[in-house]
């Protein structure tokens, strides 16, 4: 088992079309900009280098138990002034009608007296991942799932604070989740159907809960499913990269929003918000890496989040959410 080799999109493709074609399990990670890739076979993960825990598979066995002690957790966002900058480049480009929803992301220093394994570990979350001295990921949300022929998309827009009175109904009745709720159901609802025939939306605006160290929240989904053509799996990395970057962390339209993006944020967003995923041999499972802590060089340790913008967005309640995002599911 050797080390980790990163690859640019077109071999990413060539090896997803190979393995998905011959039945071959394999493991990938995309980043936001599709420029760096790994698509390996899990054999050839080292384990001392790259751990992941997904629903359906992953090369962690490890047990840890539930440890209740405190731990340090200190966040230092980005000024209000700094955010209100990047919301006002967003904000222009809506009014100017070049965009209708963007995702617009931060990166926030923190400290920790916890290690980037010691989170993967203990952070209770459906994905998870860790690469040594990079990054740690601990996901909520599904990309795309492929199974029996169907593919499937659960794209997550809208959080509220769970102990707030009435959250759920809140989060439903409020008019600025809402449109941003449908305009990205529809994004992901068009996306699919430049691959796959039938897509429906099966579940409309239904609610999780997470648990976080400081208090659990409410996050609305909805489920969209279309079937495959019958070549899929000889095709799967075109297929899939089509359908990148992910709608619920870019906006819409997608090409047009991603260069806002671009301009509106101070930093490289890297693999946060690109994808992370397993196939089985004839299922496949991904998932959006949000809920992101890296390290970068010297250590220092910093939490990419963010949230959807709409012309209904009010530029104090998106920098607070950007806040109430940088968290981790320790509890």
């Amino acid at each position: 088992m050797g080390k980790l080799v990163f690859v640019d999109k077109e071999e990413a493709v060539r090896r997803m079309d190979r393995w998905g074609g011959e039945g071959s399990p394999f493991f990938f990670m995309i980043d936001f900009d599709m420029e760096q890739c790994l698509v390996e076979r899990p054999e050839d993960i080292p384990e001392d280098e790259l751990l992941f825990l997904f629903p359906r598979a992953g090369n962690w066995a490890g047990k840890m138990p539930h440890l209740k002690e405190p731990f340090l957790w200190k966040s230092f966002p980005e000024s209000f002034e700094d955010y209100s900058h990047s919301f006002g480049i967003v904000r222009r480009n809506i009014w100017e009608g070049n965009t209708f929803l963007i995702n617009l992301t931060c990166a926030t220093p923190v400290e920790t007296d916890l290690s980037l394994f010691r989170i993967f570990v203990r952070a209770e979350a459906l994905y998870k991942l860790w690469l040594k001295d990079r990054f740690v990921v601990f996901s909520p949300e599904i990309f795309v799932r492929i199974q029996d022929g169907f593919i499937s998309s659960h794209p997550m827009k809208g959080t509220i604070d769970a102990s707030v009175p009435d959250a759920g109904l809140r989060l439903l009745s409020d008019e600025k989740e809402t449109a941003e709720h449908a305009t990205i159901t529809d994004l992901i609802r068009n996306d699919l159907s430049q691959i796959a025939d039938e897509v429906t939306v099966m579940r409309y605006r239904y609610l999780d809960e997470v648990d976080t160290h400081d208090g659990r929240l409410l996050q609305m989904s909805s489920e969209i499913r279309g079937r495959l053509p019958l070549d899929y799996a000889r095709r799967l990395g075109e297929l899939f990269f089509r359908l990148l970057p992910a709608g619920s962390v870019t906006g819409a339209p997608k090409k047009k929003t991603v260069d806002i993006i671009r301009e509106a944020e101070n930093y490289s967003r890297g693999f946060y918000t690109g994808v992370m995923g397993y196939f089985d041999g004839k299922d496949l499972d991904s998932a959006v890496m949000i809920r992101f802590l890296e390290q970068e060089a010297g250590g220092k340790l910093v939490f990419k989040s963010g949230g959807g913008i709409t012309f209904l967005s009010d530029v104090r309640d998106e920098y607070e959410e950007m806040k109430r995002k940088v968290y981790v599911p320790i509890y």
